[in-house]
């Protein structure tokens, strides 16, 4: 499942937008302005950018990006036609899309961007198992058979991939996958864990994979 970055300030082309994309199986970070934008970029695979934002525009935003992550694509919006704005945007992302605009050809768009930008398949092997970073294939390596998870469990582990050997806290693990505030006493993560780990582990009571560091929060360590 890719994740899209979207930082469009219009509630009502926000909404429509991260829905018809939430949709066709994406996951969207919605974002009313560039403020934090830092935070979320790791955990993306794409950008999509109004060009008209409340403080930094569209523009600097994206040029910010490429100069963190230049590996990751960066498609703008906007309703500015002009052939001078499509250049300025075109100087530094990848692709320029004008409004009004057809759902379908934008999700063509992002699809054309996420293969060009594709990740090569990194194998990690820690314990007993085998990760293929691109699809994020499991492999049990002494059952020889692949470890199927739901889809909350492949975005929770997907995450603690992404962010290998950090030690995480229950807010930033509820945040990134679920996409909302954390709020103390939620058993949702922790359950979520519970379930990850009996997939996981050998022992789940005795987690080797999955480490809880007491007060803080998780982390996965090779």
């Amino acid at each position: 499942m890719a994740r899209i970055l979207y930082i469009e300030d219009e509630s009502d082309i926000g909404s429509w937008l991260k829905n018809d994309l939430t949709e066709r199986g994406y996951e969207v970070i919605w974002l009313e302005s560039g403020e934090g934008m830092e935070n979320y970029l790791s955990d993306a695979d794409i950008a999509i950018l109004d060009v008209m934002l409340p403080g930094l525009d569209g523009f600097s935003l994206g040029k910010r990006i490429k100069k963190a992550k230049n590996d990751m694509p960066v498609l703008m919006l906007s309703a500015r036609t002009a052939v001078e704005d499509k250049l300025e945007g075109l100087s530094f992302a990848d692709d320029y899309l004008t409004k009004p605009f057809q759902p379908d050809e934008l999700a063509a768009r992002i699809e054309v961007l996420l293969r060009r930008f594709q990740k090569k398949d990194q194998v990690l092997e820690f314990h007993h198992l085998q990760v293929h970073t691109k699809d994020l294939r499991i492999i049990d390596r002494e059952a020889d058979g692949e470890i199927q998870l739901t889809g909350k469990q492949y975005q929770l582990f997907q995450y603690f991939i992404r962010h290998l050997n950090q030690i995480l806290t229950k807010e930033q693990l509820y945040e990134g996958v679920w996409g909302e505030q954390y709020i103390e006493g939620d058993k949702t993560l922790m359950v979520h864990i519970r379930y990850l780990r009996e997939k996981l582990e050998k022992n789940p009571s005795r987690p080797e994979i999955i480490e809880t560091i007491r007060g803080i929060g998780y982390r996965v360590k090779i």
